[in-house]
C-alpha cells in the first residue's frame, strides 16, 4: 500500500522521483504527487490515477531542484482526489512551507485536527496526513528536524514519512514507526523509499530505521552561494524522536535491478510464475542435506530445543499467506505431530487468545510489513510465545520483531497477486515441520526421502509450467462465466482457496474455494448448467472421495476443470479439462497443484482484458489494519 520516494543531492529531483514512483506502482494506489524545493519555492503537483497522468502534468519542464518527495496513495482517509493526494503541505508562522508524504495511519488525527483548527489552521483535505503536516508547520521554529521530532511525540499510530521545507532547501527529514523506510546512500546524494525497488537503480547501499527513529539528510554545495556547482557536502545523522543520537549500520541491499525488470515477459505475474523453479532452487540452497536426512535452517539454529518442546504452534497470516499457513497447519500436524492452528491475523488479537506455555507463533508474510500479522505477532510475544518469522523481505518489520525466523529468498515479488512467495512460504513451512519431526519421531530414512523429493521440485515445477499454453487454450470456454467454485480435500483444500483468490484478484470473476465435502452443505445450490468447478484432485488418500464430489457436480450440469496426477487416466473421463502434476507424497502436492491455478487465473485475466499487475482496489503490502 502506498509508496514513498524522496531524494536530496546533486541531481535533478523530479526525474528521479517519477522513475521511483513507476517502480512502486505494483504496490497499488489511486493517486500520486511530487513536491520539489525549487529556486522559487516549493512546487507541488498532484493527480488522480496512474503515475503517467502525473508525469504528463509535470511535462518536460517540471520543477527544477535537487530536493524532493513523492508518493503514490491508496485511499484510507478520504476518497481518491487531488485534494487528498500526497504530498500535503502547510504554512509555518514564518511564512515558509512544509511538505510531507506519509505511509500509515495517524490514529489520533481527529483530536489533533480539532486543536490545529482552533489554532487557525484551515484544512483542505480529509486526510490524517495533512494534520501531521500542519502539526509540523505549527511547531516549526527554524529547525525542521526538531519540528518533526516534536510532532511525532504527539501522534499515535503508524508512519513512514519524508518531510521537506523551502526554509531548508538542502535538508530532507524522514522517520518511521511500524511502516518500512529505507535510506539509500548514493554518490553525493541520498534516496529514501518505502521499498528497495525504488532505489536500486541509484545505489545498493543503505540503512533502515527502527521505530521512533528520525534521519536528517543534507546534501548541498559547500559554498551555498556558488553559481557554478562547486564541491558538494553530504551528511546524515539519526536520532530518536526524543533527539537521542543513535547509530545505524550501512548494509548491502538484497536486491538488484535485473530482478525487478520485466525482461521478455508481458506482465510481472507471468514472469514470477515462470521464475518459480529458480526461486525454489534459491530457497533450498544450503538448507537440505539429503544424505543425512537433515534440514538446515540457520535462522532457527538457536531455538531447536524450544521448537521441539513446544506444545502448540500458532500461525498468523492474511490473504495468500493465510492459505500457505493452513497448509502449514496440516504439515505440522502430519510431519511433526504437534498441535497447530492457523488464524487470520486480523482476528487473532481481538478475541483475547489463549497462549499456553511453550507456544510458538509463526508469522507468515511476503513483505514482512503486513500490519495485521505484525500486530498478531506482537500480541503473541507479549503473552509469552516464541515469535518466528517466515518472510521474504530482508530487514522487514516482522523480521525485526521476531525472536528468530527463516527468509524465503525467492527474490522480489512485484506482481500484486502473490505466486512465487506462496510457494516459498509453503516450502519453508514444510522444512520447519520436517526439522521438528526429525527431532521427535521421523526416521532419518523418512526425512531423507522427503528431502530427495523436495530437491526434485524445481524440475517438476518446470514440467507443470510447460502446460501454460494448454491452460491458455482451455480458458476461452469458461472465461465468460462470472461464478466459479474451487474444491479440494486434505492438503489441497487450502490450494483450492488460493486458486479462487487468484481468480478473484485479477480477473474479477466471483470464485469461492472450500473443502470439497463442504459443497454439499449449501454451495451445491449454486451449481447450474455450465458453471465452471475446479477440482484439485491429485491421487492420494482422499482421491475416491473427490471423484464422488466430481460426480455430484457433473450430475447438476457443472463443467469440471481438474488438476490431476500424471499417469492418472481415470480423471480424464470425469473432467472437461485436465492439468497434470507429477506424482509426489501428499504433503508436497500443494507445491505443484497450485501452479496450474496460478496460470488459470493469469490467462483468464488477460483474456478478459484486465491489468494483471495492477488489479483494482488492491495493494501489494497492506500496512494498515
Amino acid at each position: 500500500m502506498c509508496g514513498i520516494i524522496a531524494c536530496v543531492g546533486n541531481k535533478p529531483a523530479a526525474p528521479m522521483l517519477v522513475e521511483g514512483l513507476k517502480r512502486l506502482e505494483y504496490r497499488g494506489y489511486d493517486s500520486a504527487g511530487v513536491a520539489v524545493v525549487a529556486d522559487q519555492g516549493l512546487e507541488i503537483a498532484r493527480s488522480v490515477g496512474r503515475v503517467s497522468v502525473l508525469e504528463s502534468l509535470l511535462g518536460d519542464d517540471g520543477p527544477q531542484g535537487t530536493l524532493g518527495i513523492a508518493h503514490t496513495r491508496w485511499a484510507t482517509h478520504g476518497v481518491p482526489s487531488e485534494e487528498n493526494a500526497h504530498p500535503h503541505s502547510a504554512m509555518t508562522k514564518s511564512g515558509h512551507t512544509v511538505a510531507l508524504v506519509h505511509n500509515g495511519i495517524i490514529e489520533n488525527y481527529q483530536t489533533l485536527r480539532k486543536y490545529l483548527a482552533e489554532s487557525g489552521y484551515d484544512f483542505t483535505s480529509q486526510t490524517d496526513t495533512e494534520v501531521l503536516a500542519a502539526l509540523i508547520a505549527h511547531l516549526y521554529d527554524g529547525d525542521l528536524e526538531k519540528a518533526v521530532q516534536g510532532a511525532l511525540r504527539e501522534v499515535n499510530g503508524a508512519y513512514a514519512i519524508a518531510v521537506v521545507s523551502d526554509a531548508e532547501p538542502h535538508t530532507l527529514i524522514c522517520a518511521r514507526k511500524g511502516s518500512p523506510l529505507i535510506i539509500g546512500i548514493a554518490d553525493q546524494s541520498y534516496v529514501v523509499a518505502s521499498d528497495a525497488a525504488a532505489i536500486v537503480a541509484h545505489t545498493t547501499q543503505g540503512i533502515t530505521l527502527d521505530d521512533y527513529q528520525v534521519a536528517r539528510l543534507c546534501a548541498g554545495p559547500v559554498d551555498r552561494h556558488s553559481t557554478d556547482g562547486g564541491p558538494w557536502s553530504v551528511e546524515f545523522r539519526t536520532t530518536t524522536i526524543d533527539n537521542q543520537r543513535v547509530t545505524r549500520d550501512i548494509r548491502q541491499l538484497d536486491l538488484d535491478l535485473q530482478q525487478i525488470e520485466l525482461g521478455v515477459y508481458p506482465h510481472y505475474m507471468l514472469k514470477e510464475i515462470m521464475e518459480q523453479p529458480e526461486a525454489i532452487r534459491t530457497c533450498l540452497r544450503g538448507r537440505i542435506d539429503e544424505r543425512d536426512g537433515r534440514v538446515v535452517l540457520g535462522g532457527l539454529s538457536g531455538y531447536t530445543r524450544e521448537l521441539v518442546r513446544a506444545k502448540r504452534f500458532l500461525l498468523a497470516a492474511q490473504g495468500t499467506a493465510y492459505y500457505a499457513g493452513l497448509i502449514g497447519e496440516y504439515l505440522l500436524h502430519d510431519l511433526a505431530k504437534v498441535s497447530a492452528r492457523c488464524e487470520y491475523a486480523s482476528e487473532f488479537r481481538y478475541r483475547n487468545p489463549t497462549i499456553e506455555d511453550d507456544s510458538v507463533m509463526l508469522a507468515v508474510s511476503q513483505s514482512g510489513e503486513t500490519a495485521d500479522t505484525l500486530a498478531a505477532l506482537g500480541e503473541a510475544r507479549e503473552r509469552g510465545a516464541l515469535g518466528i518469522g517466515v518472510v521474504n523481505v530482508v530487514g522487514s518489520s516482522i523480521a525485526s520483531e521476531t525472536d528468530a525466523g527463516v527468509y524465503l529468498h525467492v527474490g522480489p515479488e512485484i506482481g500484486v497477486a502473490s505466486t512465487k512467495a506462496f510457494l516459498g512460504q509453503v516450502l519453508i513451512l514444510t522444512l520447519i515441520a520436517l526439522h521438528i519431526g526429525r527431532r521427535k519421531y521421523l526416521s532419518q530414512e523418512t526425512v531423507a526421502e522427503y528431502l530427495h523429493q523436495i530437491g526434485r521440485l524445481p524440475e517438476m515445477i518446470e514440467r507443470v509450467l510447460e502446460q501454460s499454453d494448454h491452460v491458455r487454450q482451455s480458458v476461452p470456454q469458461f472465461v465468460e462465466r462470472d461464478n466459479w467454485l474451487f474444491l479440494g480435500r486434505g492438503y489441497n483444500w487450502p490450494v483450492a482457496m488460493e486458486g479462487a483468490l487468484k481468480l478473484k484478484e485479477i480477473s474479477y470473476i466471483h470464485a469461492e474455494g472450500m473443502p470439497a465435502a463442504e459443497m454439499k452443505h449449501g454451495p451445491i445450490a449454486l451449481i447450474d448448467e455450465g458453471m465452471p468447478v475446479v477440482f484439485v484432485a491429485p491421487q492420494g488418500s482422499q482421491y475416491d472421495k473427490v471423484i464422488s464430489n466430481i460426480e455430484e457436480v457433473r450430475a447438476r450440469g457443472g463443467r469440471i476443470i481438474a488438476v490431476g496426477t500424471e499417469g492418472d487416466e481415470d480423471i480424464g473421463s470425469y473432467a472437461d479439462v485436465v492439468f497434470r502434476i507429477p506424482d509426489v507424497p501428499e504433503p508436497l502436492q500443494p507445491l505443484l497443484s497450485v501452479i496450474p491455478l496460478q496460470l488459470l487465473a493469469y490467462h483468464a485475466a488477460v483474456q478478459r482484458g484486465h491489468d494483471v499487475d495492477k488489479p483494482r482496489n488492491l495493494a501489494k503490502s497492506v500496512t494498515v489494519e
